[in-house]
């Protein structure tokens, strides 16, 4: 599975990034973000585009969003 790592990095980075993995077809695949900002950004984004995604939280504040159909 693909990984898009979009930690440490600010919006709208990781919604450019995600975006830029969906024009290239691959799903399903996950990103990871460390922002509270950036998660929301992203799951606005792809629920946006009529996909699906589920939010893992990790302890450590990060968050990993699996991007499917």
């Amino acid at each position: 599975m693909k990984v898009v790592d979009a930690r440490g990095l600010s919006c709208p980075q990781p919604v450019v990034l995600t975006k830029k993995s969906l024009e290239e077809g691959e799903l399903p695949f996950v990103v990871f973000v460390d922002t509270d900002a950036s998660k929301e950004n992203v799951t606005r984004f792809v629920r946006s585009r009529s996909l699906s995604c589920t939010v893992q939280e990790n302890a450590d504040g990060s968050a990993n969003i699996t991007v499917g159909k």
